[in-house]
């Protein structure tokens, strides 16, 4: 028997799927605070639905993945450890002079500071100092480091992050603050830049590196209770832990870097997203992921997400390469308001899964995205969660009435109404800004929507961009979960390492060979066979006199004289794709900035023959009142339970499964695919 398991822990829900001889069984639990109760509760539905005992379940798994929150909320919340910082004498404020006060705000009084990680009374400054070259001009002496750990200990740091000048050039004085620490201080948990992030521009590592520094004891706290729950219940697998890059780390390896986590969870969507893109021949797929938090969006295109270098994390500019999801505050638990303006606002504020919207019954009084849909009659109350959870419409109504229709002088239909378009227009916005505003037409895009809410909204969402083929996955409501058992493992070894097209091959292609080295023994320490091993060289790329980098793949293989005008191609063609035709500047010479291996490990998941829990479906016809977002108009639709029974529907209707439900606006089609994925088609915008 081969069981494979993959976890999702959302905002306000964990998801789970698990793999069991080719056929996926699907679980959800609500999210807690502490993480492992909620994932423990979606593994109880996984093994109940399997059929399993706890005992047959746990050591039956031989394969374990996880996408989660921690990092993402901590960071969201500005949540982090007390955690001091040792810089280079004379650095002290790198931080806080950040890259100055502009950003994108028009509004002056929206011009603030970036977020604080580290209280200026904990940069501790260490008398030393390495040039540009790496040479050493001040010697580090034992003496100023005791005194600097003692004085950041003093401060009641729980953790250290070390960023010295030019470490990335030679990293001796940063390794020997490590040495001091494991040897006087072994409890006491730090990140060294030079090991996290050996890369040029002095204050994104420093942030990278304080963040990383800031959450690991969070991090320890939460998989140590995890591991244990886990290994109590017989799990002999090893647990596998989405990055922020789009592959798998072990614990262990994850355990170095946690900041690698950020936005773990949602990653896995983009992931099977591109599995279901290839499946249907679909070239370019947006991805929506609406949860009962947030909605995470992301292009894909010819089979790749897009990587973004320099990534944003909690409002500071990092030196992390992520995949790029854009993601904005409108999930089913997203609240609606009216601003001091008199103005209807829906997020960024979740109500999450406790109290949760108004209609949960759990003391929430505040409505939410949820609570609009109820009252719209998209919802069954008496289906939510296959029954599992009552609603309770009147608790919704007046929730909209006290906060949305009275403040605006409206019915509550309509402020439910209202709720929803803006809800709709903000997640347009949101793919919008990863089509349109990057040069894609939208229209030439099919939209995979999933997230336990993206089904009530995926139709007006494409309508509104002008997509007119949009598929919803059947396991949508764990979908990010079933994603995640179809990724890599992936590391990624990066070095800044200047070099122009006037220096020797030799000496690039001596750096791809050290990075390449480091790869191959993290292949060997994960146990990833030779058969699933590939190796891809990259570089940041810029012409001289530019600010910021392209990232440019070269050819595999011994890099020489002549690759150099095909890497030159490479990367002026890359360039242009990023900035537009015509706008490479190839009057001038270009500057090699990081070299960087990928080393991926291919994932040998089981083909899933069956996506539901049962062999055959009997249809059944309902009929239900509802007011129609698209048209305003109350409307008696078809609701369908049960739908591979059918295959074919004309809309307004909708298909109720036990974990979400999919709307189908008028003049729609929606039929089954070969797989058993929902596929709607819309009429075309005139």
């Amino acid at each position: 028997m081969a069981l494979q398991v993959g976890i999702d822990v959302g905002g306000t829900f964990t998801d789970a799927v698990a793999v069991l001889d080719g056929r996926a069984v699907r679980g959800k639990a609500f999210s807690t605070k502490d993480v492992t109760t909620g994932i423990l509760g979606a593994l109880a539905v996984l093994q109940e639905r399997a059929g399993m005992s706890e005992e047959e379940f746990y050591p039956a798994v031989d394969r374990f993945v996880l996408g989660n929150t921690i990092v993402t909320n901590a960071v969201d919340e500005q949540k982090y450890a007390t955690v001091a910082l040792l810089t280079t004498q004379g650095f002290r404020d790198t931080m806080r002079i950040a890259r100055s006060a502009r950003t994108d705000e028009r509004d002056p009084h929206k011009m603030l500071p970036p977020p604080s990680i580290v209280e200026r009374g904990r940069v501790i400054e260490v008398a030393e100092r390495v040039d540009a070259h790496g040479e050493v001009l001040v010697p580090l002496r034992q003496e100023a480091i005791a005194a600097a750990v003692d004085t950041a200990l003093a401060t009641g740091a729980e953790a250290i992050a070390v960023c010295l000048l030019w470490s990335f050039r030679n990293p001796a004085h940063e390794q020997a603050i490590g040495r001091y620490l494991r040897e006087h201080h072994p409890d006491v948990p730090f990140t060294l830049s030079s090991s996290l992030t050996p890369v040029y521009r002095e204050y994104e590592r420093m942030v990278t590196t304080a963040l990383d520094a800031a959450v690991k004891p969070l991090v320890a706290s939460h998989f140590d209770h995890l591991a244990e729950e886990l290994r109590a219940r017989g799990l002999r697998a090893r647990v596998q832990i989405m990055q922020v890059h789009g592959g798998f780390l072990s614990v262990e390896e994850t355990s170095k870097a946690p900041i690698s986590m950020f936005n773990s969870g949602p990653v896995g969507g983009v992931t099977g997203a591109r599995l279901l893109g290839q499946q249907l021949g679909r070239r370019r797929v947006l991805t929506a992921d609406m949860g009962g938090t947030s909605l995470d969006a992301a292009a894909i295109m010819d089979d790749e997400f897009r990587l973004l270098p320099r990534a944003e994390i909690g409002g500071l500019p990092t030196s992390l390469t992520v995949v790029d999801i854009e993601t904005i505050g409108a999930g089913g638990g997203s609240a609606a308001w009216v601003d001091g303006r008199g103005l209807l606002r829906v997020g960024p504020h979740s109500t999450g899964s406790t109290p949760g919207p108004a209609c949960y019954g759990k003391g929430g009084t505040r409505p939410a995205v949820t609570d609009a849909a109820l009252v719209l009659g998209l919802i069954n109350p008496g289906y939510y969660l296959g029954g599992t959870v009552e609603l309770h419409e009147d608790l919704a109504r007046e929730a909209l009435r006290a906060h949305v229709a009275e403040p605006l002088g409206l019915t509550e239909d309509a402020a439910a109404e209202g709720v929803y378009r803006l809800a709709t227009s903000q997640m347009a916005n949101a793919l919008r800004k990863i089509t349109v505003n990057r040069g894609h037409d939208p229209r030439e895009f099919t939209l995979v929507g999933f997230g336990g809410a993206c089904g009530l909204f995926a139709a007006s969402i494409a309508a509104e961009i002008g997509v007119s083929e949009l598929v919803i996955p059947r396991n949508a409501a764990v979908f990010s979960a079933y994603g995640l058992m179809h990724a890599d493992s992936v590391f990624s070894a990066v070095r800044t390492s200047p070099w122009t097209m006037r220096q020797p091959a030799a000496d690039l292609d001596r750096e791809f060979q050290a990075l390449e080295r480091r790869a191959r023994a993290w292949f060997d320490a994960e146990g990833i066979p030779e058969d699933r091993r590939e190796l891809y060289r990259e570089a940041d790329m810029k012409f001289v006199g530019q600010i910021f980098e392209v990232t440019t793949r070269l050819k595999g293989g011994t890099f020489t004289e002549a690759d150099k005008d095909e890497l030159r191609a490479r990367f002026i063609a890359d360039y242009e794709t990023e900035f537009g035709a015509g706008t490479a500047w190839t009057e001038t010479d270009i500057l090699l900035v990081n070299s960087r291996v990928r080393a991926v490990g291919r994932s040998d998941v089981q083909q899933v023959r069956q996506i539901v829990e049962a062999d055959g479906e009997s249809h059944t016809l309902l009929r239900r009142t509802i007011l129609e977002p698209a048209t305003g108009a109350r409307t008696e639709v078809e609701v369908h339970r049960g739908f591979a029974a059918l295959a074919r529907a004309k809309g307004p209707c909708l298909l109720e499964e036990p974990d979400t439900t999919v709307y189908v606006p008028t003049g729609a089609t929606v039929e089954l695919t070969g797989a058993g994925h929902f596929l709607i088609r819309l009429q075309p915008s005139v």
